[in-house]
Parts: C-alpha cells; sequence; structure tokens
C-alpha cells in the first residue's frame, strides 16, 4: 500500500469511527500534505516507514524559518504524531518518530497601550450631555481602576457608597470578588454621572451605568463609545476598554514597579500573567535607552 492510501485510510476512519467533524478532517489531510511535501524536498532518501525524530525535529525548524508560528506547528504535530500512532497500531512503524517533539513557542503578543500623554488626551473632554457625563465616568474608571469590560457592566447603584469612600468592589472571573482603588478623577466623574442618572434610567434599574433605553448598558455599546470618543480626541489608535485596563496596568507598574500590587487590583490568579507588564516596561525603558545612550547609536 502506497503512502498517499495510507494517509487515505487513515482519514477514512478518522471521519466514519471517529466522527471527526469534516473541519478537522480537512485540517489533517492538509497537515499530512505538508509532511509528504517535505519527506519528497529531503535528501536522505526517507519515507514515512523511516522517518526518524531528527528528521521531524528539522522538519519544525524548516517550517519554523517559513515563519509558522508555534501554535499552527503545535497542531501540525498533532495530526502527524496521531498518524504514526495510527501506522504503529498496524505494525507499519515499530516507534513513533513524533513522540517527544515539540514545537517552538510563539513569543507572547504584547499589550497595546496608551502613553500618558494619550490617556490624558483621551480622558481631557469637556463635559455634554447626560450620556457623555456617563462616558466620562465609564473611561475614567476603566483608567483608574483597571477593570475588566463585563466587570464594568455589571456594576451596580449600590457601589457608590464604596466609590466615595475611595475603592469598589467587582467580581471577576470565576465570579472572585476583589477590591480596587478609585482615583480622585474616577470618583468626580461617577459622582456627576450619578446626579444625572435618573435622567435616563427606568425607575426599577439598578445598574450603575445604563443606556439610552433606561436599563443596564450592554458592553458592546461601551466599546463604541469609547472607541467614537478616541477618534473625536484624534488618538491614531483603534481604543478599546482592554486597552484602558492594559494601559492602567502598565502605567501603574513603571510608576511603582510593584507587580504584586498590580496583579491583586488587576484580580489575575497568576503572576505569569501580570508579568507580561514589565516586559513591556522594559520595551519601553530599551526605546528610552536606544534614543539617550551615545553608544547605543547605529552609524
Amino acid at each position: 500500500m502506497t503512502s498517499t492510501e495510507w494517509v487515505d485510510r487513515y482519514l477514512d476512519e478518522l471521519a466514519q469511527q471517529r466522527r471527526q467533524s469534516p473541519h478537522t478532517v480537512s485540517n489533517y489531510r492538509r497537515d499530512l500534505h505538508v509532511l509528504a511535501g517535505l519527506i519528497a524536498e529531503s535528501s536522505d532518501s526517507i519515507t514515512y516507514c523511516t522517518l526518524q525524530g531528527h528528521h521531524i525535529r528539522r522538519f519544525m525548524a524548516q517550517l519554523h524559518a517559513r515563519g509558522l508560528g508555534g501554535r499552527s506547528l503545535a497542531r501540525m504535530l498533532s495530526a502527524w504524531r496521531g498518524f504514526y500512532r495510527w501506522l504503529g497500531l498496524r505494525g507499519e512503524v515499530s516507534a513513533n518518530p513524533v513522540e517527544g517533539v515539540k514545537a517552538p513557542k510563539s513569543p507572547r503578543a504584547l499589550p497595546k497601550v496608551l502613553s500618558p500623554d494619550e490617556a490624558n488626551r483621551l480622558l481631557d473632554h469637556a463635559g455634554g450631555d447626560c450620556l457623555e457625563l456617563r462616558d466620562q465616568a465609564m473611561f475614567e474608571l476603566f483608567y483608574s481602576s483597571g477593570l475588566r469590560l463585563a466587570e464594568l457592566a455589571a456594576l451596580d447603584l449600590a457601589c457608590l457608597h464604596d466609590v466615595a469612600e475611595g475603592e469598589i468592589k467587582v467580581f471577576g472571573k470565576r465570579g472572585k470578588e476583589r477590591h480596587v482603588p478609585v482615583g480622585g478623577k474616577a470618583r468626580e466623574a461617577i459622582e456627576r454621572w450619578a446626579q444625572q442618572r435618573a435622567l435616563v434610567a427606568l425607575p426599577e434599574e439598578t445598574a450603575l451605568f445604563v443606556g439610552q433605553r433606561g436599563a443596564r448598558i450592554h458592553p458592546r455599546v461601551i466599546e463604541e463609545r469609547l472607541k467614537q470618543r478616541a477618534l473625536t480626541q484624534g488618538l491614531p489608535v483603534n481604543v478599546h476598554p482592554h486597552m484602558l485596563r492594559h494601559s492602567f496596568a502598565s502605567h501603574m507598574l513603571q510608576s511603582s514597579g510593584d507587580l504584586r500590587a498590580v496583579q491583586e487590583m488587576l484580580g489575575h490568579a497568576s503572576i505569569a500573567s501580570t508579568q507580561v507588564y514589565t516586559h513591556l516596561d522594559f520595551q519601553h525603558l530599551a526605546q528610552v535607552y536606544d534614543k539617550a545612550h551615545p553608544r547605543a547609536k547605529r552609524k
């Protein structure tokens, strides 16, 4: 039986017996086709049955050099590993050459943040109608306390007492409760909105932030209002709520250097999630170094 026939039989079994979706089978076919191409390109005169671990590692290096990321390569290895496991059960290979081979890790993308000047430009906005006062309160709170979008949308009127005391209680992922400080600018903006809220809120509505029809504001509306504010203020980037959360974390870390405190305020279960901002901070320092240090300039 040829290698193509083995692949066809394997994929048929995935589709018929294991009930894999057509999309999954199509992905496996593509990944195994890549493997066939790499074997054909190799100068070692290898076949499916003579392939060894060092060949697989070399193939990974070749694909990585062509621009494939860690996730794509990991998926491909999974497809190859499953195929060789299947061949092994049928006595076609004595060992699985893919076992123990790991895909290279993709570098973690750094979150995009506003500079302090950009954050100030976004938030230095003259008061307007009732809904603009609401927007100002929401955006100040995002940047002041690093809230997630869902956390802010879920706030109730009952939190106003805590806000007046300079803090707010939120429920994050998996319902985990945390208390975060609220800055002076945010407190003032929330107070101004609270005084006007009754003009638009339905009588029975308990939400702190409401939409045009008086019910709890939808997260999508918050995103759209923030995007529009950024355009109005002339910011050159697509600003979204999580960018304000990232900006809060980055600016706090730059000023304080206290990773644990930032972790607590963000509600991260693992400090590894917070450590991405240390890389961001280093990126900023590296840029300053490159511009300022006399021996850093390239000729």
